[in-house]
């Protein structure tokens, strides 16, 4: 497989906004994207022909609790890719699951994943340890395009101890490492899938606002895949998918290959704004958080919400009241009543919240 780097196409406000009040007609063919290399991180991409998907999986019906906790589906882990840079706060892996088609999916649901050993319990008795959630990051054919596998973005969590100036092993994540340190072939428990919050309706012509912080990209990685990459003939996306990432800095971005190589391909339908708090400043002169970096297009955002944009949050939950105040704002500024405003929004599900 041939390596290509790959570019971003600028797009400016002005451009963006003149396109998003209008019903988008970019209709090409599936981005086809190599294994891809950049002097931070490098992770493969296959490739494969729309017209080759399995098709039937169209007619899937959401699945929900295929697999319980005490009866996990054990699945072969195929492939473990390190997908952040030298410099990233912290490590995150791309990891392939082999499900054989025994637990398919929707695109916005999570896996469960049962990690080996035991824990002492409250009462002082020996139990398995709890399932831990993840959401999948691969539409529902999976990164190979053949509905046999799936994908999760897990970070490694790992704990600093001030005394030994170093991360403690002994309170390491027990599920994540289980995950990241895991070979081909080994085999993990898996759950579910579960979770309808961020489910993606099926209208080519819609708006969505992706807002995710680290590994809460995870799911719109299977929105835009299916949008952009794989275009079944029954869904081909003609809307707007405008994501706001935030992450510490430039070696943390998650899948920034792929994300470029859909803009440049789909520049009217395709946006990405990043929040890098440890390399830009907001308007006040502090750390660039996602909140800050969504507050820089909040009437954009809020038109757009006003007219039937679908607007996403997966990630960490203290993003959440920066962005809430700042659309007081903007609803004080036109008159209008934040409370009524925004239970407008949940009652017409335009507002999907899964944070952590």
């Amino acid at each position: 497989m041939a390596a290509q780097t790959i570019s971003a196409q600028a797009l400016s406000s002005k451009t963006f906004l003149g396109n998003a009040s209008a019903k988008f007609q970019a209709r090409r063919a599936p981005i086809k994207a190599a294994k891809m290399v950049t002097k931070s991180a490098a992770y493969t991409v296959y490739t494969k022909p729309a017209t080759s998907l399995p098709l039937e999986m169209e007619k899937l019906e959401l699945p929900m609790n295929t697999w319980k906790n005490k009866d996990p589906l054990p699945c072969k882990v195929q492939s473990v890719e390190r997908i952040v840079g030298p410099k990233a706060t912290g490590e995150t892996c791309h990891i392939i699951i082999e499900t054989n088609g025994k637990a398919p999916y929707w695109e916005g649901q999570s896996y469960g994943v049962v990690p080996p050993g035991t824990k002492i319990n409250s009462r002082g008795k020996e139990v398995p340890h709890g399932v831990r959630l993840y959401s999948i990051a691969s539409s529902r054919y999976g990164d190979l395009y053949d509905g046999q596998t799936a994908s999760l973005c897990v970070r490694r969590a790992t704990y600093w101890c001030p005394e030994l100036k170093a991360d403690d092993p002994a309170k390491k994540g027990i599920c994540s490492n289980h995950l990241c340190d895991a070979k081909p072939g080994e085999t993990i428990q898996l759950t579910g899938p579960t979770g309808k919050v961020l489910l993606m309706p099926e209208d080519p012509n819609a708006v969505y606002i992706m807002v995710a912080t680290g590994t809460g990209i995870a799911p719109y990685r299977s929105i835009w895949r299916r949008m952009f990459m794989e275009r079944p003939p029954n869904y081909e996306f003609t809307g707007l998918a405008w994501l706001f990432m935030g992450v510490a800095n430039s070696d943390a971005k998650l899948y920034d290959e792929e994300i470029q190589s859909i803009v440049e391909a789909y520049p009217d339908n395709f946006r990405v704004d990043y929040a890098l708090s440890r390399e830009q400043n907001n308007k006040k002169g502090g750390k660039m958080y996602i909140q800050d970096k969504v507050e820089e297009y909040k009437d954009q955002v809020f038109d757009l919400l006003d007219n039937g944009a679908f607007m996403y949050f997966c990630g960490l939950k203290g993003m959440m009241p920066g962005i809430e105040d700042m659309l007081k704002g903007v609803c004080a500024e036109k008159g209008l009543e934040y409370s009524e405003w925004i239970e407008g929004l949940k009652h017409k599900e335009q507002w999907r919240v899964e944070v952590y």
